[in-house]
């Protein structure tokens, strides 16, 4: 069975172009695009996509499917079905699960539960130090033999820097990007929010800015140092940003990643003390959200990934000290981005699209994230005039912990494609079997 996407307009984020035409798909794969491509029939389903924007299949690289060991917050299943609903046909699952995935066996197993239970790709990144431990390396070639695609320790900065120092020498010589979590733990132990006046106002211990900074500085020494290629995560720091820029004019491999909701919201959003918002690193300042829209729109920062971490009704809903950090991200992405950056100006379309498909894919060494014949038939089809109020009683994810409920988001996903199969469209998901 072929499909054929007809009337919209092609979104190349490798070309940085836009243009209308067709595109046909068979076997998983982009048979052609063009103009009067024809292929309606029995053995050809149609998709009007006029007035719609096609785009490859948007990349996340920063997700938590929280499986094996916490499928209360999230499973395999229904964080893929959360990814497809949210317009993604690829996510990066981060590794402080329960085993860690610091070993083989972890990584198999996640792929191999991704491809029963998986509507979308699904691509293991594997722990730095066994455990997460910061101590112990861990074997990164059979973690790359095994699938994972990049190393990362996550939730905790590698503190220690001879550690860190060895492990990029060893990301390196297997072809592994390391991702970092940025925080130096003696400045923010104990912090809840960003420091500055909310949190003196609030009375919450705060979370200063240089925690990051700091740690990005010494990353990105050490990748200079070793050439190995480090992709910094949820930058949310004026100063990260204006340290990776300078990094980037040097010629070092650095690249940089920022969530939607470190470019939508700021520390005022904490003042009702919704746990929503307790993130970590956490909801900065206005100028520091300010900074981070220029880190985009200059191209300082090549990634928007949404740090996707789904946590229980019970364990979101306590007093904020108590509150695990992070919220959901995978099915209000695509609207922030389009509300929040598009439709301002930060970012035009093509822009947008190109820090959620191929610029992740590059970092990540996936052959995803365009629209060419021959390639992965992983499509994304937005409506650039849907609105829509977000409402977590909708979500596919188990997690519900999102500060942005009630918001009117504009621009939203409405067919998700992976490997020529529809396993997403508005009106609900659909087994592509």
């Amino acid at each position: 069975m072929k499909l054929i996407i007809k009337g919209g307009r092609i979104i190349d984020p490798v070309a940085r172009k836009m243009f209308f035409a067709d595109v046909l798909v068979g076997e998983g794969k982009i048979l052609a695009i063009g103009t009067d491509l024809g292929g309606e029939g029995e053995q050809c389903v149609a998709v009007d996509a006029r007035g719609k924007l096609v785009a490859p299949g948007l990349i996340d690289m920063h997700v938590h499917l929280r499986d094996p060991g916490f499928e209360a917050k999230e499973t395999i299943e229904t964080g893929t079905r959360a990814a497809a609903r949210g317009g993604f046909t690829s996510v990066a699952c981060m590794p402080n699960t329960d085993p860690v995935a610091d070993n083989k066996a972890v990584i198999t197993y996640i792929c191999a539960r991704a491809k029963e239970k998986g509507l979308v790709n699904v691509f293991p990144v594997g722990a730095i130090t066994a455990g997460c431990a910061g101590e112990q390396l861990s074997e990164m070639a059979d973690l790359k033999a095994a699938g994972a695609v990049a190393v990362s320790d996550d939730g905790r900065c590698v503190a220690n820097s001879g550690v860190l120092y060895r492990a990029m020498q060893y990301a390196r010589m297997v072809g592994l990007p390391i991702i970092e979590h940025c925080e130096d733990a003696g400045l923010s132990a104990g912090g809840l929010v960003h420091e500055g006046y909310i949190s003196t106002v609030l009375g919450l211990k705060g979370i200063p800015a240089a925690a990051e900074t700091i740690m990005v500085a010494r990353d990105i020494i050490l990748a200079e140092a070793t050439g190995c290629r480090l992709h910094v995560a949820h930058v949310s720091t004026a100063g990260s940003v204006e340290l990776i820029r300078q990094a980037k004019a040097k010629g070092l491999p650095v690249t940089a990643e920022v969530t939607p909701h470190h470019f939508s919201l700021t520390e005022e959003a904490v003042v009702n003390f919704d746990p929503n918002t307790k993130v970590n690193p956490p909801l900065r300042s206005a100028a520091d959200v300010r900074a981070v829209r220029e880190g985009l729109r200059d191209g300082t920062i090549d990634v928007i990934a949404t740090d996707h971490a789904p946590h229980t009704v019970q364990e979101k809903d306590v007093e904020y000290g108590l509150a695990p950090f992070g919220m959901v991200g995978l099915e209000t992405a695509v609207g922030l981005v389009w509300t929040k950056l598009v439709l301002p100006g930060v970012l035009d379309p093509v822009e947008a699209i190109a820090k959620m498909t191929v610029n992740p894919a590059r970092i990540l060494g996936l052959s995803k994230g365009t629209l060419a014949v021959g390639a992965d038939a992983d499509i994304t089809i937005i409506d650039p005039e849907r609105e829509e109020v977000v409402d977590p009683a909708r979500f596919a994810s188990k997690g519900r912990n999102t500060p942005f409920a009630g918001w009117r988001l504009k621009g939203l996903p409405v067919v998700t494609i992976v490997g020529g199969k529809i396993v997403f469209r508005r009106e609900g998901i659909i087994d592509g079997g």
